[in-house]
């Protein structure tokens, strides 16, 4: 292995009112909460929402470290405002709306998506990993596609919607892929026919900005990473580091393949939408598609040990092999975000119970 890439994560949280579960659109209250306590949050395009940034990580270890502090600083500071901070990809509760972010920005947004950019309320974790330049970036991007659906199964946290079980492990992920350029990246053969697409859906007005390429994996514009966004927001800082590592070994072992001079593979458009469908329906309790294989119907645990052992190399080479088989084990026996919250749902059929349940977790 050549010398270790760096890891940063971004995760973006609910804002809840505490008594009835109901989001609460005053992120730039939080925001300037968390400024005055050293914390720096980003505001989304609803304003329920807030995002921590972590700064750059060398260790699996120093990234849990920062994310449990901005979890903990974001916390506070909406708790100082008579809110509730949650790691949910989706709020349980039924919302009276999604308020636009009040920035010039979000507000275009607004005004040109429509019902898309107002029910916006949904919370994904981002994932940036260095990478030597953007053609390495396109490759990444290109060897990852199919593992994604994986990701996705692993990270799944928005079982409960608008007080109902949407019958999706990952429901925020139906709802993103809306967007005109969301879910799976489409395979490029170069940074210039990257470039070439994103200049044509800006000049064909189908999105604002570059900001608006909201596929799943996409080379950064203003940094030398690769950003993976295919994942819910996972319900605690471990199942993050856990889905951070994966990623971190991932494009360790792509960029492996890229000097051994093998090129990503392609695959079946139809394919790869049914194995984002899948794993958004069933994630880590269910099966998924094995699109390397081109078996359909496997165990979505199976799967992913079936990816831990592909990334082995880079994940011994940093250290986190024993780690990530014992977190995964874990996550086995106790169940991920969206198969905890049907575990409340079930109790009473109350989104309260999984509020609560939501709560605990962002902050263990």
């Amino acid at each position: 292995m050549n010398e270790l890439p760096t890891v940063g994560a971004e995760e973006e949280f609910l804002l809840v009112d505490p008594q009835t579960g109901e989001p609460a659109p005053r992120n730039a209250e939080v925001a300037a909460e968390a400024e005055r306590r050293g914390i720096t949050l980003q505001l989304e395009l609803s304003s329920c929402q807030v995002e921590t940034t972590s700064s750059v990580a060398q260790t699996s270890d120093q990234l849990g470290e920062e994310l449990a502090r901005l979890r903990r600083g974001a916390a506070q500071a909406a708790q100082a405002c008579g809110l509730q901070l949650l790691a949910l990809a989706l709020p349980p509760v039924t919302p009276h709306e999604f308020p636009v972010t009040d920035t010039e920005r979000y507000q275009r947004i607004g005004a040109q998506f429509g019902m898309v950019a107002h029910e916006q309320g949904i919370c994904g974790c981002h994932v940036h990993v260095e990478v030597p330049d953007r053609a390495a970036a396109i490759h990444v991007s290109n060897w990852l596609r199919p593992w994604l659906p994986s990701l996705l199964a692993l990270s799944a946290n928005s079982a409960i919607y608008r007080n109902a079980d949407s019958g999706y492990a990952s429901w925020r992920s139906v709802l993103w892929r809306r967007w005109p350029v969301a879910g799976a990246p489409p395979f490029f053969t170069s940074p210039e026919e990257y470039d070439d697409t994103v200049r044509m859906l800006i000049d064909t007005e189908v999105i604002l900005d570059q900001k608006m390429i909201y596929w799943d994996v996409r080379p950064s514009a203003d940094f030398p990473t690769v950003e993976i966004r295919v994942a819910d927001v996972p319900a605690t800082v471990a199942e993050t580091v856990l889905l951070a590592t994966l990623i971190r070994a991932a494009v360790m072992t792509a960029l492996e393949v890229r000097d051994r001079g093998e090129e990503a593979r392609r695959l079946p458009p139809a394919a790869l939408r049914g194995a984002y469908w899948k794993a958004a329906h069933d994630g880590l309790s269910g099966r998924t598609v094995d699109l390397i294989h081109g078996r359909g119907a496997v165990p979505a645990r199976e799967q992913l040990s079936t990816l831990v052992q592909q990334l082995r190399p880079a994940l011994d080479a940093l250290g986190e092999y024993d780690r990530v088989v014992d977190e995964l084990d874990r996550v086995a026996a106790q169940g991920n975000g969206a198969m905890r919250q049907r575990d409340a749902w079930r109790r009473r059929g109350e989104a309260r119970d999984v509020v609560e349940e939501a709560a605990t977790r962002t902050l263990s």
